[in-house]
């Protein structure tokens, strides 16, 4: 009886996460923006359809997630697993964040590789004055230099920063990065547990020119390490 209700619950609870998904969800300040077409991989393995679907690129070359579903069909006692609900909540360091795994979808794409140096791809933004941008990153075998082009519609300008390994906390207080996700565990693809905890997916908060519109961020890594990127959202002044 528990089992069917749990069961009952968690496909409402899938069913909604899939919809925030396929329509994006924003508020008036806050807007997630569609990646979609950007992503390449699945990083995160998922409990679909009564069965473990496996992560096929890792956070590193041999380890991924599990959702909190997955963890405990996979026999696992009090898991630190990645949220069943992919709609992070906000907190005192970020907005809403919404990242694109779903129990109830086996197929698409969660993440978008970038491993070695040159990895690359172009994050298209709604046009708007955006006061800050979050860009949800993972960095596997140390440290990444990281370059970003912001486009303006009145020009253009590079940054560089370090993304933290994922392996690494960041401080309370650090102007650029807090967590997503902090403190998992990792597990291979076939669902055996490698590591207990201390893992994290990054959110680095890009803080834009709020009086100048824009319009895409070009992004690349640029060191030889494993990046994925796992989803943006952005904060409109």
């Amino acid at each position: 009886m528990y089992r069917k209700i749990f069961n009952k619950y968690l496909l409402i609870l899938n069913v909604i996460g899939a919809l925030f998904i396929s329509l994006g969800y924003q508020t008036d300040k806050v807007i997630q923006i569609d990646v979609s077409s950007l992503l390449n991989t699945r990083s995160v393995t998922t409990l679909t359809n009564g069965k473990l679907v496996p992560w096929t690129k890792g956070v590193d070359r041999e380890n991924g997630y599990l959702t909190i579903a997955a963890a405990l069909f996979n026999k696992e006692t009090n898991p630190k697993a990645i949220p069943d609900n992919s709609l992070i909540p906000a907190n005192e360091h970020h907005p809403a964040m919404l990242l694109h795994y779903a129990n109830n979808d086996g197929t698409k794409y969660q993440t978008r590789l970038l491993a070695d140096t040159g990895g690359s791809f172009t994050l298209k933004a709604p046009a708007n004055k955006y006061s800050d941008l979050y860009v949800c990153l993972t960095s596997a075998y140390g440290k990444s230099k990281l370059q970003y082009e912001l486009v303006y519609n009145d020009g253009r300008e590079v940054k560089n920063i370090t993304v933290p390994d994922w392996a690494n906390d960041v401080s309370d207080n650090d102007p650029n990065f807090s967590y997503v996700v902090h403190d998992l565990a990792k597990w291979s693809n076939r669902s055996t547990l490698t590591e207990t905890d201390h893992h994290n997916i990054h959110a680095l908060n890009i803080h834009l020119d709020e009086k100048r519109v824009l319009t895409a961020v070009n992004i690349k890594n640029l060191s030889k390490t494993y990046m994925l990127f796992w989803a943006a959202t952005g904060v409109v002044k």
